[in-house]
């Protein structure tokens, strides 16, 4: 494996990520936690805005740059409504499927910092009650949370100070196997947060002389679409967002190797850029599989919708049922690390 990976340090950090809430837009916690990690490695960096961390490592060549940026943002919802019967209605924050919470645990985050738990439940889901509750549609209509509190109506409710608005964070369940695998919600993408973090552990503590200035940028509303899209510095040439592979019929990528984008929603990445990247794999003797995302979008083509003259490529681990109940290997993990790694050490692409 090329480079240097600590797999302890790094799935703690994983860990640590997905068990600190943070759907777009309720994203302070969780930044926290990296600016707290970013000072221990005496890491400079600024805070945008929009509650994003740019983190820079100076190199040899301080007058053109290179941005890898990973999104600390998950999904999640928001409280939509307050029912007659005292249960709340959804509505989504990001990309994803209604049948991909039904089941699950869940904090409401009230405007006062209380959390509140409940479970998120399709509202016909006894079998002994609604004779078609296998075939109803899971929708905005019938999708709801079952409070962990005696509530009764809307007002009852109401006194836990739920309103409509209340973030609603879903719980991870993170889990590492014996057999390598780590399954968790939000691995998208706080397995590549945790790997650039760890990268730049690695940068500091072993001395690595950078070729070129490096931006990591955190990116915390990549689920809803801008996360990266600005406050790049004027510097960057090379633009990479590290984010995971989706994995299914029709697809080359796995949860055992990097996954290389070349194409996804839109349009083609950087061809040379992205051309670059698999000749250090093979040089370096990186698993990697060269993929094409139908139904993706990136912080880095963010970026370039944006208007950033910058050339863009997309590579990250493996996650198996992106969007829903995660699962990656530590094995993706290793050779996604191993690819920032031999990155960033590069030459920057027809220089």
């Amino acid at each position: 494996m090329y480079g240097s990976f600590n797999e302890r340090e790094t799935i703690d950090i994983l860990k640590k990520l997905v068990e600190t809430p943070s759907p777009s837009g309720y994203t302070n916690e969780v930044m926290k936690v990296i600016s707290s990690y970013l000072d221990e490695l005496n890491v400079d960096y600024v805070k945008t805005n929009k509650g994003a961390i740019v983190a820079t490592i100076l190199g040899d060549n301080n007058s053109s740059h290179r941005l890898l940026t990973a999104h600390t943002d998950t999904l999640g919802a928001m409280v939509k409504e307050v029912k007659s019967n005292g249960r709340v209605k959804l509505s989504l924050i990001g990309g994803f499927s209604w049948n991909a919470m039904e089941g699950e645990s869940c904090f409401i985050h009230t405007s006062s910092g209380k959390k509140v738990r409940g479970t998120i439940l399709l509202h016909q889901t006894s079998v002994h009650v609604y004779k078609n509750s296998g075939s109803i549609e899971r929708n905005a209509d019938n999708m709801e949370i079952r409070i962990d509190e005696k509530v009764f109506s809307k007002e009852d409710t109401s006194k836990l100070g739920i309103d409509v608005g209340d973030f609603v964070s879903f719980d991870p369940r993170f889990e590492e196997t014996e057999s390598g695998f780590i399954k968790s919600r939000h691995l998208d993408d706080k397995a590549s947060t945790a790997l650039l973090l760890q990268l730049m552990k690695n940068i500091k503590s072993s001395n690595i002389q950078l070729p070129y200035t490096t931006h990591f940028y955190i990116s915390n509303n990549e689920e809803i679409g801008y996360g990266g899209n600005s406050n790049i510095p004027s510097e960057v040439v090379e633009y990479i967002a590290v984010d995971m592979g989706a994995l299914g019929d029709g697809q080359t990528s796995d949860e055992y190797t990097v996954s290389i984008c070349a194409k996804d929603s839109s349009g083609p990445y950087h061809y040379e850029l992205t051309r670059h990247l698999v000749n250090l794999a093979k040089e370096h003797d990186i698993g990697y599989k060269l993929d094409i995302y139908p139904y993706y979008g990136s912080d880095a083509s963010a970026a370039i919708r944006a208007g950033y003259d910058v050339k863009h490529a997309l590579f990250g681990p493996g996650i198996e049922s992106s969007h829903a109940f995660e699962r990656t290997h530590i094995d993706s993990l290793k050779h996604s690390a191993s690819l920032l790694e031999a990155y960033v050490k590069s030459p920057m692409v027809l220089e």
